[in-house]
């Protein structure tokens, strides 16, 4: 684990989110397919995290993947998203978290769009939109 600038109890990270939003970012849970806020959601903004704020992704990369989770082709910049090799369920997948408070947003797929070719398969439990 890395050691990230936000830090806090499991005590203070209930008591900030909800639930699910908590099982989701602080416990790598996932949210089912298609019931989340965002992911069939297209308007003008960023999406950050929903455990420090930190901006995570801008509209103009989310793409509908089909899966049922809010899907961008890449990060708002480099360094924001830690990518750390997940084996459970009985596979290999490529989790990322949250750079600054090591909040679990869901995995990276390489069957994106160009052109980075990745597909950021996110919770919408683990982001809070902003509105540009």
């Amino acid at each position: 684990m890395s050691d990230y600038k936000v830090k806090k109890t499991d005590a203070q990270w209930r008591a900030q989110l909800d639930p699910m939003q908590f099982q989701v970012a602080r416990q790598a849970a996932t949210e089912r397919a298609f019931s989340g806020k965002y992911w069939d959601h297209f308007e003008d903004g960023s999406y950050r995290c929903v455990c420090c704020g930190e901006t995570l992704f801008e509209s103009e990369t989310k793409f509908d993947a089909g899966c049922g989770w809010p899907s961008y082709s890449q990060a708002v910049q480099d360094g924001v998203i830690e990518r750390v090799v997940d084996h459970s369920h009985g596979m290999a997948r490529v989790e990322v978290r949250c750079h600054n408070c090591g909040a679990h947003l869901g995995h990276v797929f390489d069957d994106g769009p160009a052109p980075t070719g990745e597909r950021f398969c996110i919770n919408s439990a683990a982001i809070d939109f902003r509105p540009r």
